[in-house]
Protein backbone atom coordinates (compact mmCIF):
# COMPACT_ATOMS: atom_id res chain seq x y z
CA UNK A 1 0.00 0.00 0.00
CA UNK A 2 2.63 2.37 0.75
CA UNK A 3 3.82 2.00 -2.89
CA UNK A 4 0.82 3.17 -4.36
CA UNK A 5 1.09 6.48 -2.14
CA UNK A 6 4.63 7.18 -3.48
CA UNK A 7 3.34 6.20 -7.24
CA UNK A 8 0.78 8.64 -6.82
CA UNK A 9 3.43 11.22 -5.03
CA UNK A 10 5.86 11.17 -8.27
CA UNK A 11 2.85 11.60 -10.36
CA UNK A 12 1.76 14.65 -8.55
CA UNK A 13 4.88 16.01 -8.31
CA UNK A 14 5.19 15.14 -12.41
CA UNK A 15 2.17 16.70 -13.22
CA UNK A 16 2.62 19.95 -11.00
CA UNK A 17 6.02 20.40 -12.41
CA UNK A 18 4.67 19.88 -16.19
CA UNK A 19 2.19 22.60 -15.29
CA UNK A 20 4.53 25.13 -13.71
CA UNK A 21 7.33 24.80 -16.85
CA UNK A 22 3.71 24.96 -19.41
CA UNK A 23 2.09 28.13 -17.44
CA UNK A 24 5.72 29.66 -16.92
CA UNK A 25 6.24 29.30 -20.83
CA UNK A 26 2.56 30.65 -21.97
CA UNK A 27 2.60 33.70 -19.52
CA UNK A 28 5.53 35.35 -20.70
CA UNK A 29 4.72 39.22 -21.27
CA UNK A 30 5.91 38.95 -24.49
CA UNK A 31 3.21 36.20 -25.48
CA UNK A 32 0.49 38.32 -23.82
CA UNK A 33 1.39 41.62 -24.69
CA UNK A 34 4.12 41.92 -27.21
CA UNK A 35 6.01 45.07 -27.93
CA UNK A 36 5.04 45.05 -31.26
CA UNK A 37 1.26 45.23 -30.81
CA UNK A 38 1.86 47.45 -27.98
CA UNK A 39 4.15 50.00 -30.34
CA UNK A 40 1.00 49.67 -33.24
CA UNK A 41 -1.30 50.85 -30.78
CA UNK A 42 0.75 53.48 -29.14
CA UNK A 43 0.97 54.78 -33.21
CA UNK A 44 -2.71 54.23 -33.72
CA UNK A 45 -3.83 57.54 -33.30
CA UNK A 46 -6.91 57.92 -35.55
CA UNK A 47 -9.41 55.64 -37.85
CA UNK A 48 -6.86 56.12 -40.76
CA UNK A 49 -4.25 54.03 -38.47
CA UNK A 50 -6.63 51.09 -37.00
CA UNK A 51 -5.68 48.85 -40.38
CA UNK A 52 -2.23 48.75 -39.60
CA UNK A 53 -3.14 47.67 -35.97
CA UNK A 54 -5.11 45.32 -37.34
CA UNK A 55 -2.65 43.63 -39.68
CA UNK A 56 0.40 43.72 -36.73
CA UNK A 57 -2.03 42.40 -34.34
CA UNK A 58 -2.95 39.41 -36.50
CA UNK A 59 0.57 38.51 -37.12
CA UNK A 60 0.89 38.49 -33.51
CA UNK A 61 -1.50 35.65 -32.05
CA UNK A 62 -1.91 37.10 -28.23
CA UNK A 63 -4.65 37.54 -25.87
CA UNK A 64 -4.06 41.51 -26.33
CA UNK A 65 -3.99 41.01 -30.23
CA UNK A 66 -7.39 39.28 -30.16
CA UNK A 67 -8.86 41.88 -28.38
CA UNK A 68 -7.65 44.54 -29.98
CA UNK A 69 -8.67 42.95 -33.33
CA UNK A 70 -11.98 42.31 -31.86
CA UNK A 71 -12.37 45.99 -30.75
CA UNK A 72 -11.35 47.33 -33.53
CA UNK A 73 -13.80 45.18 -35.91
CA UNK A 74 -16.26 46.62 -34.27
CA UNK A 75 -15.38 50.23 -34.19
CA UNK A 76 -19.05 51.04 -36.67
CA UNK A 77 -20.88 49.60 -33.48
CA UNK A 78 -22.26 51.91 -30.35
CA UNK A 79 -18.99 52.85 -27.97
CA UNK A 80 -21.73 50.68 -25.23
CA UNK A 81 -21.92 47.56 -27.27
CA UNK A 82 -18.39 47.56 -28.35
CA UNK A 83 -17.16 47.95 -24.64
CA UNK A 84 -19.71 45.03 -23.46
CA UNK A 85 -18.16 42.92 -26.17
CA UNK A 86 -14.64 43.59 -25.51
CA UNK A 87 -15.78 42.83 -21.50
CA UNK A 88 -16.81 39.20 -22.94
CA UNK A 89 -14.14 38.66 -24.84
CA UNK A 90 -11.63 39.72 -22.07
CA UNK A 91 -13.24 37.27 -19.75
CA UNK A 92 -12.63 34.45 -21.99
CA UNK A 93 -8.76 35.79 -22.65
CA UNK A 94 -8.20 35.78 -18.93
CA UNK A 95 -10.40 32.24 -18.22
CA UNK A 96 -7.23 31.09 -20.89
CA UNK A 97 -4.29 32.79 -19.30
CA UNK A 98 -5.72 30.93 -16.10
CA UNK A 99 -6.10 27.15 -17.34
CA UNK A 100 -3.53 25.26 -15.49
CA UNK A 101 -3.64 27.00 -12.48
CA UNK A 102 -6.49 25.23 -11.37
CA UNK A 103 -4.52 21.99 -11.57
CA UNK A 104 -1.57 23.88 -9.45
CA UNK A 105 -4.58 24.38 -7.00
CA UNK A 106 -5.67 21.09 -6.75
CA UNK A 107 -1.69 19.63 -5.88
CA UNK A 108 -1.22 22.54 -3.11
CA UNK A 109 -4.09 20.65 -1.57
CA UNK A 110 -3.24 17.14 -2.63
CA UNK A 111 0.62 16.54 -2.50
CA UNK A 112 0.34 16.71 2.03
CA UNK A 113 -2.83 14.81 2.09
CA UNK A 114 -0.74 11.71 -0.30
CA UNK A 115 2.41 12.89 2.36
CA UNK A 116 -0.26 12.30 5.65
CA UNK A 117 -1.71 8.98 3.78
CA UNK A 118 1.99 6.96 3.53
CA UNK A 119 2.61 8.65 7.06
CA UNK A 120 -0.44 6.98 8.66
CA UNK A 121 0.18 3.67 6.29
CA UNK A 122 3.88 3.74 7.52
CA UNK A 123 2.96 4.30 11.24
CA UNK A 124 0.79 1.31 10.99
CA UNK A 125 2.92 -1.03 9.43
CA UNK A 126 5.55 -0.02 12.17
CA UNK A 127 3.81 -0.68 15.09
CA UNK A 128 2.06 -3.55 13.96
CA UNK A 129 5.69 -5.21 13.09
CA UNK A 130 6.34 -3.79 17.34
CA UNK A 131 3.43 -5.44 18.08
CA UNK A 132 4.19 -8.65 16.61
CA UNK A 133 7.94 -8.54 17.19
CA UNK A 134 8.35 -6.50 20.40
CA UNK A 135 10.90 -3.50 20.99
CA UNK A 136 13.46 -5.56 21.09
CA UNK A 137 15.67 -3.66 18.48
CA UNK A 138 15.80 0.44 18.87
CA UNK A 139 17.08 0.72 15.13
CA UNK A 140 14.04 -0.92 13.31
CA UNK A 141 12.04 0.96 14.96
CA UNK A 142 13.94 4.32 14.40
CA UNK A 143 14.34 3.25 10.45
CA UNK A 144 10.64 2.57 10.67
CA UNK A 145 9.64 6.21 11.88
CA UNK A 146 12.04 7.52 9.37
CA UNK A 147 10.57 5.66 6.73
CA UNK A 148 7.14 7.43 7.74
CA UNK A 149 8.31 11.05 7.77
CA UNK A 150 9.50 10.72 4.84
CA UNK A 151 6.02 10.29 3.24
CA UNK A 152 5.10 13.47 4.89
CA UNK A 153 8.06 15.36 3.57
CA UNK A 154 7.74 14.13 -0.04
CA UNK A 155 4.13 15.25 0.14
CA UNK A 156 5.31 18.81 1.33
CA UNK A 157 8.41 19.19 -1.10
CA UNK A 158 5.77 18.98 -4.05
CA UNK A 159 3.33 20.97 -2.30
CA UNK A 160 5.71 24.22 -1.80
CA UNK A 161 7.00 24.88 -5.15
CA UNK A 162 2.99 24.27 -6.60
CA UNK A 163 1.85 26.82 -3.89
CA UNK A 164 4.77 29.61 -4.75
CA UNK A 165 4.23 28.48 -9.02
CA UNK A 166 0.46 29.45 -8.01
CA UNK A 167 0.34 32.42 -6.58
CA UNK A 168 2.86 33.98 -8.98
CA UNK A 169 0.85 32.93 -11.66
CA UNK A 170 -2.08 34.32 -10.45
CA UNK A 171 -0.36 37.89 -9.61
CA UNK A 172 0.57 37.56 -13.26
CA UNK A 173 -2.57 36.70 -14.83
CA UNK A 174 -4.21 39.37 -12.47
CA UNK A 175 -1.21 42.18 -13.69
CA UNK A 176 -2.03 41.20 -17.41
CA UNK A 177 -5.84 41.57 -17.06
CA UNK A 178 -5.32 45.35 -15.82
CA UNK A 179 -2.60 46.07 -18.56
CA UNK A 180 -4.77 44.56 -21.37
CA UNK A 181 -7.75 46.46 -19.92
CA UNK A 182 -6.10 49.37 -20.02
CA UNK A 183 -4.73 49.41 -23.61
CA UNK A 184 -8.01 48.04 -24.97
CA UNK A 185 -9.70 51.01 -22.81
CA UNK A 186 -7.53 53.63 -24.12
CA UNK A 187 -8.24 52.69 -27.86
CA UNK A 188 -11.87 52.46 -27.63
CA UNK A 189 -11.88 55.95 -25.87
CA UNK A 190 -9.41 57.35 -28.60
CA UNK A 191 -11.41 55.71 -31.59
CA UNK A 192 -15.03 56.67 -30.54
CA UNK A 193 -13.23 60.44 -29.11
CA UNK A 194 -12.13 60.98 -32.85
CA UNK A 195 -15.99 60.34 -33.96
CA UNK A 196 -17.37 63.06 -31.46
CA UNK A 197 -14.82 65.77 -32.67
CA UNK A 198 -15.76 64.88 -36.23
Amino acid sequence: MEIVVYVLLILTSIVGLTFIVERGLALRWRKVVPPEVEAALGSCQSREDVAVLRRICEQNNSPLARLLVQAASRLDWPKAENVDALQTRARHEIVRLERGLVVLEIIVGIAPLLGLVGTIIGMMTTFQNVGQGGLTDAANLAQGISLILRATLIGLLIAIPALIAWSYYTKKVEMFAVEMETLCDEFVRRQYREIISK
